[in-house]
C-alpha cells in the first residue's frame, strides 16, 4: 500500500469522524474516498466498519442527546429499505446506482428548503409518520446500496426541527443501530473481509481525531449556521453523486 493511499485512508477516517460529530452529510466525502481507492461494491463494505467506529466515537460524545421518539419512528422502515437495497445491488450498475442516489438527494433537498421558506421558527415538532416510513425506507435503501444515508437524516431531523446537539445525537444512535444491522447483509454479499476489519481498527486514531474536531466545531457554532451547513453538505452529497 502507497503512502499515498494511506493518506487517503486516514483522511476518509477523519472525514469520518467529523460528519458523526458535526456535519452528518460530509459523510459521503468518505464513502467517495474509499470508492477511488477499491472497487466500487467493495468499498462499500470496506467504509461500513469504517462509519461503525465513527458511530461508536458519536454516541460516546452524544450518549445522552438522542430523540427516541424520532428514532422509533424510522426504525421500523429501515429493514424493508435494506431488502430492497440488497436487491437492487444485483440488478444496476454501480454508475446508475450513484446517479439515481444523486437525484433523491436533489429532490429531498429542494423540498426542504422550500419547507424553510414556509415555515416560522418554534419548537422542535414530530414528522407524520408517513414521513418517517419514507425517511426510514430512504435511508435503509440509500444506506445500503452507497453508505449514503446521511443527507438523507440530514434533510428528515432538519425538517424536525431539532437542536443542533439533538440532531448530532440521534442521527448517531440511528446509524448505530442501522450499520450494525448492515453488517450480515454486507457479509451475505461477500463485502466485507478480514481485511477491512483490520483497516477499520487501524484507522480508529484517525477517526477520533476527526470526532473531536467535529465536538470542537459544534460547540463554537450557532444553531442557525448549524442548519445552514447541514444543508450545503446535503447538497455538495448530492452534487458528488451526480459529477
Amino acid at each position: 500500500m502507497t503512502p499515498a493511499v494511506l493518506a487517503l485512508f486516514a483522511l476518509a477516517g477523519v472525514v469520518v469522524g467529523f460528519s458523526k460529530t458535526a456535519v452528518g452529510g460530509l459523510g459521503v466525502a468518505a464513502v467517495a474516498i474509499f470508492a477511488t481507492v477499491l472497487p466500487a461494491r467493495a468499498s462499500t463494505g470496506a467504509v461500513l466498519l469504517v462509519l461503525i467506529v465513527g458511530d461508536l466515537v458519536a454516541t460516546t460524545t452524544y450518549r445522552r442527546d438522542a430523540d427516541w421518539a424520532l428514532v422509533r419512528r424510522l426504525l421500523p422502515a429501515v429493514l424493508p429499505g435494506l431488502v430492497l437495497g440488497t436487491l437492487f445491488l444485483h440488478i444496476v450498475s454501480d454508475e446508475v446506482l450513484r446517479r439515481s442516489i444523486g437525484v433523491v438527494l436533489v429532490v429531498l433537498l429542494v423540498l426542504q428548503l422550500w419547507l424553510r421558506t414556509r415555515r416560522t421558527t418554534g419548537p422542535s415538532t414530530q414528522p407524520h409518520r408517513v414521513a418517517s416510513w419514507a425517511a426510514g425506507g430512504a435511508a435503509g435503501f440509500t444506506t445500503m446500496t452507497a453508505n449514503a444515508a446521511g443527507p438523507v437524516m440530514t434533510l428528515f431531523l432538519s425538517a424536525a426541527q431539532v437542536d443542533k446537539r439533538r440532531f448530532v445525537g440521534t442521527n448517531a444512535w440511528f446509524f448505530l443501530v442501522v450499520n450494525l444491522v448492515k453488517v450480515p447483509f454486507s457479509a451475505g454479499l461477500g463485502l466485507v473481509s478480514g481485511t477491512d476489519v483490520v483497516r477499520a481498527l487501524a484507522l480508529v486514531p484517525a477517526v477520533v481525531a476527526g470526532g473531536l474536531l467535529g465536538r470542537w466545531t459544534l460547540g463554537r457554532i450557532s444553531q442557525a449556521r448549524f442548519e445552514v451547513l447541514v444543508l450545503v453538505a446535503s447538497g455538495v452529497s448530492a452534487a458528488a453523486l451526480l459529477v
